[in-house]
């Protein structure tokens, strides 16, 4: 039988129909997942399309799963940052959606001071356990959508859950038509896709919540969810781990078209980012992300990788400010006390700081040589160097132009005496046996000192 596919618009062959696979003993992929050795990665030198949505966008759980590895947001911070992530995802909403708990009274008074902010994105959606009162709470908070856990893995089956795939389904569609008859739309967290049996049960799975869907006429969303990390972006890689693979067969062989397709990712083995994109690449409308990356483990998806991953491959931001993620980090700092890691990209406060002597001069010369974009402009966040004992003059020259914040026709060059000067200062600190590198504070001071009122501590 052929069917014409309004994706590819050719007739393709519909002859693939996978039935449950009801096992007595799980499939833990043994040969892909040792647990005593690291994992491997198998290929089957199967290739698929590259189908890229016509839309896509970026989700948020931040509030969820992000909310889960730090000490708890207050009402004030969730109310602040889901601004900030409104101003950031712009006007067309390509940051559409973030989810919230609803289990205490602080996350529904949440949930009400940002649905009073009346903000059209991102909008507001809920993590819940499958029961008729939590879908009745969602239903009563004017909720459209909220996520439901549905593990797909047989560590998750037959070890945590202690059933049968059978059983398994059958409770995981009685509690979507739960969903169904609360008049909320479900949006079902495949977690552990990338350990589960693909064709044995995950979509079988998803053709029975399809057919529901269909029957109930309201639409199912469908997470992948990369619990631990272990999806792989690479071509020809085999199923369960091909991040290319799982997207592809939940849209060819179960029908989930890319608007009601999602990928959730972790960065157990630093893939995080690469797999959000490749999911993109091959037919899913939807990342789920986190701001900062905050997330159990090594963290989520990081929210604001994937702006910059969106302006990549769409070749513009589409309305979204990319300055604010400077704020959002400052936020973080400054509110909430999360330490960001000094190296992070774009929000870390290294990112686009070097220490070298010859980078320096690079950036004293053009910072374009140094810089990965204008960093001034995207991020509101000049290069920068750090005084240290490589630093050199150029280095002390780009230092002082950029902290005093000097305009073209102030500023000075390398060869001026107080760079001499304060370059000597660093020499004698270090030959003295200082290990650290140079404060801000005690710089300026210094400038202060040697420049005889030309420079003030700011």
């Amino acid at each position: 039988m052929s069917d014409f596919s309004r994706k590819t618009n050719l007739l393709e062959q519909a002859t693939f129909k996978y039935a449950l696979q009801d096992v007595e003993e799980p499939n833990l992929y043994r040969d892909v997942f040792p647990y005593t050795d690291v994992p491997r990665v198998a290929f089957n030198h199967r290739r698929v399309p590259i189908g890229m949505p016509a839309d896509i966008w970026i989700t948020d759980t931040s509030f969820r799963d992000g909310q889960q590895s730090v000490e708890p947001y207050t009402v004030k911070q969730i109310v602040d940052l889901f601004k900030l992530m409104s101003k950031l995802g712009g006007p067309y909403g390509i940051i559409r959606q973030t989810e919230f708990f609803v289990y205490s009274k602080k996350d529904r008074e949440a949930v009400e001071k940002c649905q009073e902010l009346g903000l059209k994105f991102p909008e507001i959606t809920t993590w819940i356990r499958a029961s008729k009162e939590d879908f009745k709470l969602v239903r009563d908070l004017g909720i459209r959508e909220t996520g439901i856990l549905v593990s797909c893995s047989d560590y998750h089956i037959f070890k945590k859950m202690k059933m049968t795939r059978r059983q398994c389904m059958e409770h995981y569609l009685e509690a979507v038509s739960e969903a169904f008859e609360a008049g909320v739309m479900p949006r079902c967290h495949l977690e552990d896709i990338t350990r589960a049996d693909f064709y044995g049960f995950v979509v079988p799975f998803v053709n029975e919540l399809m057919k529901m869907s269909a029957q109930a006429k309201i639409p199912v969303r469908i997470r992948a969810c990369d619990t631990m990390g272990y999806g792989i972006p690479y071509p020809e890689v085999a199923i369960p781990r091909s991040v290319p693979g799982i997207i592809y067969g939940l849209q060819h062989y179960s029908g989930v078209s890319s608007d009601m397709l999602e990928w959730h990712g972790h960065n157990d083995f630093y893939k995080a980012v690469t797999n959000a994109t490749t999911a993109w690449l091959y037919g899913a409308s939807g990342v789920n992300c986190s701001l900062l990356g905050i997330g159990e483990r090594t963290g989520n998806i990081p929210l604001e990788a994937m702006v910059f991953e969106y302006a990549s491959m769409r070749g513009s931001l589409d309305g979204m400010d990319p300055t604010v993620i400077t704020e959002i980090a400052d936020y973080f700092r400054r509110e909430v006390g999360y330490e960001v890691p000094p190296m992070t990209p774009f929000v870390g406060k290294n990112f686009n700081v070097t220490r070298a002597g010859i980078h320096a001069d690079g950036l004293l010369k053009d910072e374009e040589i140094y810089n990965i974009f204008d960093t001034r402009k995207l991020l509101n966040r000049s290069a920068s160097v750090m005084l240290g004992k490589a630093s050199g003059l150029a280095g002390i020259a780009y230092w002082i132009n950029e902290n005093y914040r000097l305009t073209e026709s102030e500023r000075i060059e390398k060869h001026d005496p107080l760079v001499a000067e304060i370059k000597a200062w660093i020499d004698k600190e270090y030959e003295d046996g200082r290990q650290t590198t140079l404060s801000t504070h005690e710089v300026e001071e210094k400038i202060e000192t040697l420049s005889g009122g030309r420079f003030r501590r700011l």
